[in-house]
C-alpha cells in the first residue's frame, strides 16, 4: 500500500507518513478515547494559559493521514503547545460539540476558548496560527 500511495502522491507525503508509523519515537500527541477524559482534560485546560490544537480527524480520511507526521513534528516543534487528537467516529459527541463538519479540523485553543481553526490539509496555515498564538516564554533582557 505503502508503495501506492508513493507512486500516487510523489513519494514525499507517503515516505513520511510510513516513517511515522514505523518510528520508535513517542509522540507527544495526546490521543483520547473517552468523551469522559476528554472533558476532564478540557476542564483542565481551562485553567492555564497553554495554547492546545486540538486535531480532530478519522482513520479513513485521507489528507487527515497526510497531516499525522506534519502534527507529529509540531508537537516536537513546539513543546509550549498541547497537541490533542480526536478521532471523529469515536468521539462524535465532542466533534459535534466543536461543530466540525469536515476532516481534518485543527481548532486552537486557550483556556477553553476558541481561538482559531484550519480546516483541511493545510500544513503552513496550521504553524502559521500555532506561531501566533502560543505563549512565548518572556525572557529577562
Amino acid at each position: 500500500m505503502g508503495a501506492i500511495l508513493s507512486s500516487l502522491l510523489g513519494g514525499g507525503a507517503a515516505a513520511a507518513a510510513e516513517s511515522s508509523e514505523s518510528s520508535s519515537e513517542p509522540s507527544s500527541v495526546i490521543v483520547f478515547h473517552s468523551s469522559n477524559r476528554w472533558q476532564l482534560h478540557f476542564n483542565d485546560s481551562k485553567k492555564i494559559p497553554k495554547l492546545m490544537v486540538v486535531d480532530f480527524s478519522a482513520s479513513w480520511c485521507g489528507p487527515c493521514k497526510l497531516m499525522e507526521p506534519v502534527i507529529n513534528a509540531m508537537s516536537s516543534k513546539f513543546a509550549d503547545v498541547e497537541f490533542i487528537k480526536i478521532d471523529v467516529d469515536e468521539l462524535s459527541d465532542v466533534a459535534k460539540e466543536f461543530g466540525v463538519q469536515a476532516m481534518p479540523t485543527l481548532v486552537l485553543l486557550k483556556q477553553g476558548k476558541e481561538v482559531d481553526r484550519v480546516v483541511g490539509a493545510k500544513k503552513d496555515e496550521l504553524e502559521n496560527k500555532v506561531e501566533k498564538h502560543r505563549v512565548k516564554p518572556k525572557f529577562a533582557a
